[in-house]
């Protein structure tokens, strides 16, 4: 007897507790199920016809079933290097934004400018959280920019860090803050100017509904970072990323404990160079359409330039280079498996076929119901349309008309896409420049998750409570 309650607690205690598999696993597993849908799903595709300013989209009646082209071995072979080519902008965009922020930080520049601030907010630094974020917040919704959070993460955890929270925290005020500007966009020409225009609804109306939310949603985001936060600031070792921070505290942990940091004639310099680089970023990206692959040159010939203005040598500027590459491999990596599952998906001919079946699922439906049908038709297509405005062209064609015949008004319908398609930007591990930034912050995707995923339902709920008073009031 004695011999099998021993047995018995061997088994327990030897019993293995589960764990989330490795990001490479599941998004590997995910783009086996899209491979297995091209050979169960009907191949189809809508006509593209030229819309608003030249931009391709779908002719919302034209949907046909074609011969059917199902991924083979030999194509699911090929799918992650298809992928990594397909986001080649992301990941080369990734890898340069890790390299050029090693530079700086070789130069001091980022030190000084986190001593400077973490000196600032060090009696009250629960106050960075709101302010950071706001800021975020506002030039996302106005100039919808939701990938400038792969700019903000490495500038600021270092001040996050030194002010005793973690890198959950900083990644969590650059994700968040820029994705609710992003998503709510009160003047998002992204998101809301685009929908609105393919919609046939004034561009920019409605702005005071918009307003409001995003003023609840920001409130809401805000109060769930700092709550994380001074959770964190209390008692460190409950961070869901203790352990990867450990040299990141130890880096940042006296900042404000030796005497404040002077910049020297040459960094004052390279200081004044990287603000003019960030207005010639601000710029370029409002005004000339700049994306990706402008902001990555910009920011390797900036990495170059402040690094030999403030004293480096060019050696050092490429082994700066290198190590940042080292820092965010992991995450473009990711970006590219990713991608992989959309390439699946277009090469086997399904994705009009399911955002075809997606919408015809809600069709006959209560207005009130159908409002909160196409809010979940639109968070589901975006797992594999990762672009606000690809999402536009593809979903509100078909959504707008659809509107119509349920009694749903067409700025409702513009509103039920921006909520589902922009929240879960942060979200789901098929958004490029969300895994990019996880990588940057240095934060898996399975702690991400765990921390997110409350107010990710908060967003929820909050988004089908308005578009239902949407529908309720008739809001045009």
């Amino acid at each position: 007897m004695k011999f099998l309650k021993n047995k018995g607690k061997t088994t327990n205690k030897n019993r293995k507790k589960f764990e989330m598999p490795h990001i490479y696993v599941i998004l590997f597993i995910f783009g086996a199920i899209a491979t297995i849908s091209t050979y169960l799903i009907p191949s189809g595709e809508f006509n593209r016809i030229k819309g608003p300013e030249g931009r391709e989209m779908v002719d919302a009646d034209s949907f046909h079933y074609i011969k059917a082209t199902p991924v083979n071995i030999i194509d699911f072979i090929s799918i992650i290097p298809k992928g990594l080519i397909a986001a080649g902008e992301i990941v080369f965009f990734t890898l340069i934004i890790g390299g050029m922020f090693m530079v700086l930080r070789r130069t001091g520049i980022i030190e000084i400018g986190v001593d400077k601030l973490a000196r600032k907010f060090l009696n009250h630094s629960i106050f960075i959280i709101p302010v950071l974020t706001s800021v975020f917040a506002i030039i996302a919704t106005l100039i919808g920019t939701a990938e400038l959070s792969l700019v903000y993460i490495p500038v600021i955890i270092p001040l996050i860090i030194a002010l005793g929270y973690d890198s959950i925290t900083a990644t969590a005020i650059a994700l968040c803050g820029t994705v609710v500007g992003f998503t709510v966009g009160v003047l998002n020409p992204i998101n809301t100017g685009l929908a609105q225009k393919l919609s046939g609804v004034p561009v920019f109306s409605g702005i005071g509904l918009r307003l409001t939310l995003f003023i609840i949603v920001l409130f809401v985001t805000i109060l769930f970072i700092m709550r994380y936060a001074q959770k964190v600031k209390q008692n460190p070792n409950i961070s869901l990323v203790y352990q990867e921070d450990t040299e990141k505290r130890q880096t940042y942990k006296d900042i404000t404990k030796h005497k404040p940091l002077v910049a020297t004639q040459r960094q004052k310099i390279g200081i004044a160079i990287v603000l003019t680089f960030f207005v010639i970023l601000v710029y370029g990206v409002t005004t000339q359409g700049w994306f990706m692959v402008e902001m990555s040159g910009l920011f390797i010939i900036m990495g170059i330039v402040v690094g030999l203005v403030t004293g480096l040598t060019t050696r050092e500027i490429c082994e700066s280079f290198n190590d940042g590459f080292k820092d965010v491999l992991m995450g473009a990596i990711i970006v590219g498996l990713a991608r992989s599952i959309v390439v699946v998906l277009e090469d086997g001919k399904i994705m009009d076929s399911i955002v075809y079946g997606l919408g015809s699922v809600i069709e006959g439906a209560a207005p009130t119901v159908a409002v909160i049908g196409m809010y979940i038709v639109q968070v589901l297509i975006n797992f594999i349309i990762s672009s606000g405005s690809g999402q536009a062209l593809v979903t509100m064609p078909i959504m707008a008309p659809l509107a119509d015949m349920l009694g749903i008004t067409r700025q409702t319908a513009v509103l039920a896409f921006q909520l589902g398609d922009g929240f879960t930007h942060v979200f789901y591990p098929t958004s490029g420049y969300f895994m990019a930034a996880l990588a940057i912050g240095g934060v898996s995707y399975t702690k991400w998750i765990k921390f997110f995923f409350p107010l990710f339902i908060i967003w929820g709920l909050i988004s089908i409570a308005t578009l239902v008073i949407a529908q309720l009031i008739g809001w045009s």
